[in-house]
């Protein structure tokens, strides 16, 4: 058996499949490697709210949500960076000035996920979990993570630079750019875990596929790239394995764990 003790999967584009499922044989995989004594972490760009419908079928020892602004160890917060309720505010007036039209804005905080879009709310499926609709016009909470509809990179840079410490990343298969605090990273939620659970990172084998997950696997001991990844996560990854869609993971596992 290899040496890692603690699985981490990030969720869209990797442990999901297009449709936004997780097919029944990594399920079934999954479970052959707790029974084997692995632990399983999920590392995700969502909120823990939107990720809730997954999570109360994988029942992972480690969470991290909101792209590493959060982060839980057995159920017991361990890490969080997030804006203030005044930073939290500057972001939003900042994104609504750079699109005087409108432009769709999510907020994730500790409870509660935000859109102002009613017309996407109504389409999003049960995968997405719930979401609260909300004109941020007299928003007073604290965010871990905010998203915001753009269609040139210069109006992130604009909405960023309205508060210090504020990074920016695209998410790759759209327009929306992700803002969070600099310390909001799943490089620095790992750390934090690391520290909690007593698990070294050499360890650790991370799954990804997005800019979001480079750092995570470049962390871990081994950072496996999603065959539907993009050129830049399969650059930094030890490695590379099938797509979202060929039950990657579970034929990986397999493999490595049970042959």
């Amino acid at each position: 058996m290899a040496a890692e003790r603690l699985l981490l999967f990030d969720l869209d584009g990797t442990l999901l499949r297009s449709d936004k499922s997780i097919s029944s044989f990594t399920m079934e995989a999954l479970a052959r490697c707790r029974q084997r004594g692995l632990l399983l972490g999920v590392a995700t760009a969502r909120s823990e709210q939107n990720a809730r419908r997954f999570l109360a079928d994988l029942r992972p020892d480690a969470v991290i949500s909101s792209g590493g602004a959060l982060a839980k160890w057995r159920e017991k917060e361990i890490y969080r960076a997030a804006f203030s309720s005044f930073e939290t505010q500057r972001l939003l007036d900042a994104a609504q000035s750079v699109c005087p039209g409108g432009c769709g804005i999510t907020v994730d905080t500790l409870h509660t996920h935000f859109w102002n879009d009613k017309e996407a709310l109504k389409q999003v499926g049960p995968s997405w979990g719930e979401s609260v609709y909300t004109d941020y016009l007299d928003f007073r909470e604290s965010a871990l993570k905010i998203c915001v509809e753009l269609s040139e990179r210069a109006q992130a840079e604009r909405i960023a630079a309205s508060v210090a410490g504020c990074v920016w990343v695209k998410f790759s298969d759209g327009d929306w750019y992700s803002f969070s605090k600099e310390a909001a990273t799943k490089e620095r939620a790992l750390v934090a875990l690391a520290a909690q659970a007593g698990i070294p990172f050499d360890q650790m084998i991370a799954f990804g596929d997005d800019y979001g997950d480079i750092s995570m696997l470049q962390l871990c001991g081994k950072g496996v790239a999603m065959g539907n990844a993009i050129p830049e996560v399969k650059a930094a990854a030890d490695m590379g394995i099938g797509s979202n869609d060929e039950d990657g993971i579970a034929h990986f596992l397999i493999g490595r764990y049970f042959r």
